[in-house]
Formats: C-alpha cells, structure tokens, sequence
C-alpha cells in the first residue's frame, strides 16, 4: 500500500482528533472497577487522569517543533503507532504500575489534534484556517458527548479491558487512514534544528502569540471550572439524577458545537479577532447574568445551564479563530505555536479544575462555579482586546 502523497482530508484530521479526546473521557465511568480489580484506592487510579493530562501537555512542547522539523506526517505516524502499543499495553496489564506505565505513553495521541490543527494552517490563510478548524471542532465534540456513554456500556458488558481494546483497534485503524491519507503539509521544514531554534525567541517574544494564547486558555479555563462544580450543584442544589446532570454538561458541549458551526461558515470572510470578540462577549455576559440571577433568588437550575450554554457557544466561536491565529504569527513555527498553546491550555485547566475544586461546596456551589466561569471567560476578553491593539499598533505584514 503506497503512502498518501496528498494532503490530509477534513475527515481525517476530525478522526485522529476525535480519538484524542476519546482517550481521555471514555474509560472514566470504569475508574471504580479498575479500582477494585487492581486493589487499589481511587485516588491512585485517578493518576491515570491527572498523570495522563499532565504527560500530555508536557509531549504537546516536544511534538510540535519536532513536527517543524522533520514533518507532519513522520511525527504522527510515529505518534499513533506508540499510542496502539501502549493501548495494548494497557490491556495487558495485570499490576497498576504497569497499567500506569502504558497510560502515561498512551498520551503520545496528543499529536493528533496539535498536528491536525498545524497541518491545516500550513496550507490555509487564517480565515479560512479557522473555518477549517471550526468544522472540525463541531464533528470532534461528538467524542466527549458520546465517549463516556459507550467506555460505561463496554465496562458493562465485557468488562473495563474492552475499552483499552477498542482504543487499540481504533488506533490501529486510524494509523492506517493516516498512511493513506496524511501527505506531508510542511513544506518549510526547518534545515537543522539549530536553525529552529533561532526561529523560536521571536514567536517567544511575539505580544500577539500570548495575547491568543492567553484568550484560547482562558476559554476552555471556563468549561473546567464548569464540569468540575457542576456535580455538586446539581446534587446539593437541584437534586438532578447522574442521567439529568449528563444532560446538562451535554448541553454546554452542543452550544460549543452551534458555535463551531457558525464560525465554519462565517471565519472566512469576518476578522479573526471580531469573531473572538463576539465569543468571549457572550461567554462573558451568560455566567455573569446567571450570577446576578442567583443573588436576586431567581436562580434555577435553567439559569445555571443556560449560563453555560452561553459559554459554549462563546468557546465555539472563539477557540478555531484564536488558534489560527496563534499559528498565524510564525508560520514557519505553526507546530510549535500549537503545541505550546495546547499545553498552555492544559496547564490553565488543571490549575481552574484544583482551585474549582478545592473552594466549591454545597452553600457557595452556583455562586463560585458561575464567578469562575465568569472571570476566566472575562480574561479571555481581556486578552482579544489585547490582540487588537496591537492589530492597530502593529499589524501583521499582510503575506502572513
């Protein structure tokens, strides 16, 4: 079978992202079994969550300038083929640690959406790069919705072991597609790695690569803090059943994915930074009306998941434009720019979800869950405003 000499399809580049995600959310309702089985406590087998996020963000900064040297496609391919040993590993296993040891490599998927998002930069102009990555971020945001669901149905009837099997065989398959399918997109690889790093002080200092990083971190900040205190809420204050309360963290990713949908058909012909505006203005606006709300006693439990389908579909409108933009700024760095984003997105969620956490309880539930929801979506609006400052100050050469 002869390698793809073409450049990726949109399809493609939704499965090796979707995968990602699955990744990370399918086995979560087999945590408790896994638990038992191993004999160990819950807090341990949690490791593979927290230890899994923080791996991850770790190999986002190696892949993405591996990705500007040598290539896309070498960099994924390697990538998936560890991730379907490490599934099997998985597996396999028959003590923690060893199960440990494969779920930290399994996070070599990350790769998946860091070079999906650089391959479409490389050969897009931001607008249309965003439209691309809105598209794809509206079919991905199916895993998260669906991903639990089917990982508790497996752990059901076969056992937890079936999910890391399927994760093996769904890597294996997409492995293949990408052999098929994944040409090379970068066609400025760097000569040495040397000369890369001579590249990097300049996206490093670059103001507008950390005002769109700081605003795409802050987004998805919001929906950490969101899945974190919303349990709780909806235990201690609207005593919603677990079915109802997946409803409702189901919603704000169905506003996440209408706001996907509208910045796919609009990204190409509107300013980056005007789309950006606009999310972060309604993520913003939602939580803080739903806060008023609950200290005027006329807080409900549609005023607090209708806050955060306000955020969703802010982050959809938000996310796609203020990654093609941090791409956009060394385009020969389009790797290393995703990768760092990413990673920085990883850093803040962790950060939101322990404070989140940490402060929330059954008197100050809504009250807190909407306060952080709402300053972190009000920080990425501080942010995008940054970025067009400087877009008035000191625009972009127009060629990039």
């Amino acid at each position: 079978m002869r390698p793809a000499q073409t450049p990726p399809t949109l399809i493609t580049l939704i499965f090796v992202t979707a995968l990602s995600v699955l990744t990370l959310n399918m086995f979560l309702p087999s945590l408790a079994h896994m638990s038992e089985d191993f004999g160990v406590d819950y807090g341990l087998m949690n490791v593979s969550v927290a230890g899994y996020l923080s791996v991850s963000a770790v190999l986002q900064l190696i892949v993405g300038p591996l990705s500007d040297r040598y290539g896309r496609r070498p960099v994924l391919l390697i990538a998936m083929a560890i991730f379907v040993v490490a599934s099997i590993g998985c597996v396999l296993a028959e003590s923690i640690w060893v199960f440990l040891t494969f779920r930290m490599v399994q996070a070599a998927v990350v790769a998946g959406p860091v070079l999906s998002s650089a391959s479409i930069r490389d050969r897009y102009p931001p607008n249309e790069a965003a439209s691309k990555l809105g598209y794809v971020a509206m079919a991905m945001a199916l895993a998260p919705m669906l991903g639990p669901m089917l990982g508790g149905a497996l752990d059901m009837f076969f056992g937890w072991r079936a999910g890391f099997v399927l994760y093996s065989l769904l890597g294996a398959g997409v492995l293949l597609l990408l052999w098929v399918d994944m040409g090379e997109t970068n066609t400025n690889q760097s000569s040495t790695f040397a000369a890369q790093l001579r590249e990097y002080p300049h996206l490093f200092r670059a103001r507008r690569f950390w005002g769109y990083a700081l605003c795409a971190a802050f987004s998805i900040g919001g929906f950490f803090s969101f899945i974190t205190g919303a349990p709780l809420v909806a235990a201690a204050w609207f005593d919603l059943s677990p079915a109802m309360l997946g409803l409702g963290i189901g919603i704000i990713t169905g506003g996440f994915m209408v706001g996907n949908f509208v910045t796919g058909r609009i990204a190409k012909r509107t300013q980056l930074t005007t789309m950006i505006l606009v999310g972060r203005i309604v993520a913003s606006a939602g939580p803080f009306c739903g806060l008023l709300l609950f200290i005027g006693n006329m807080g409900s439990v549609w005023v607090f998941f209708g806050s955060a389908i306000c955020v969703g579909f802010g982050n959809g409108l938000t996310n796609a434009n203020a990654s093609a933009g941090v791409m956009s700024v060394r385009p020969k760095l389009a790797g290393s720019a995703a990768g760092l984003s990413g990673a920085l997105i990883v850093a803040l969620g962790a950060v939101l979800t322990m404070v989140t956490g940490t402060f929330v309880s059954p008197e100050n539930g809504p009250y807190l869950v909407l306060s952080m929801m709402c300053g972190s979506s009000f920080a990425g609006l501080l942010a995008v405003l940054y970025v067009r400052r400087l877009d008035r100050n000191d625009p972009l050469p127009a060629a990039i």
